[in-house]
């Protein structure tokens, strides 16, 4: 299954807050598919397996994954010692499309996914390209020495739109590079989601 490329604004209105999708916000009230204020369709009251599907839709949305690499990443979480659910944001959020994304190298997670698909970025000294590239502690993401990878990312900085950088992440402005320093503290990430909807939507998978 492919990685979606539809309105961004129809998914955020039915699912909420996506801060990896986009940034934008819908001037249209309600849910997408409901036509007029009395249409019952709004009240319809959701059920246990439509409320774990929106969890997983969340999350597979806002960090642009297709089914089969979330599936893929439920499977790796599982097969951790831990707790699943907590270690599943931990191994999203150690990818390098991500990681530039809170970086503030690109506006969202999908613009950052650009970046790296174009060899805006470096990791360790050498180029990576691969968006889903899965970063450790200690690893040092730069952005390429040259001129027009520069002035983009620059620009994507000055105008960051969502708060501080994460305490698991060290940004250096003056050489425009970060270091992992950690994974994610569960209470600073910027998507509102129930994983634990998300683990119990697959435990049948």
């Amino acid at each position: 299954m492919s990685r979606y490329r539809g309105p961004k604004l129809r998914i955020t209105r039915r699912l909420g807050s996506l801060p990896g999708l986009t940034q934008k916000q819908s001037k249209k009230d309600g849910r997408p598919g409901q036509h007029g204020k009395g249409n019952d369709g709004g009240n319809k009251k959701a059920t246990e397996y439509g409320v774990r599907l929106e969890e997983k839709q969340k999350l597979k949305f806002n960090y642009g994954l297709t089914e089969s690499q979330l599936f893929r990443y439920i499977k790796e979480a599982r097969r951790r010692k831990g707790v699943t659910g907590l270690i599943l944001l931990q191994l999203l959020e150690m990818r390098l499309d991500t990681i530039c994304f809170n970086l503030g190298f690109a506006p969202t997670i999908a613009n950052a996914r650009q970046l790296v698909n174009h060899g805006h970025i470096t990791v360790n000294g050498k180029v990576v390209s691969i968006p889903s590239f899965h970063c450790r502690i200690k690893d040092i993401i730069e952005i390429k020495p040259k001129s027009t990878s520069q002035i983009l990312i620059k620009n994507n900085i000055e105008n960051k739109r969502f708060g501080d950088i994460p305490t698991h992440l060290k940004f250096d402005e003056s050489k425009l590079s970060g270091i992992v320093t950690n994974y994610c503290d569960r209470n600073e990430l910027l998507l509102e989601l129930d994983e634990l909807l998300v683990i119990e939507y697959y435990s049948r998978k």
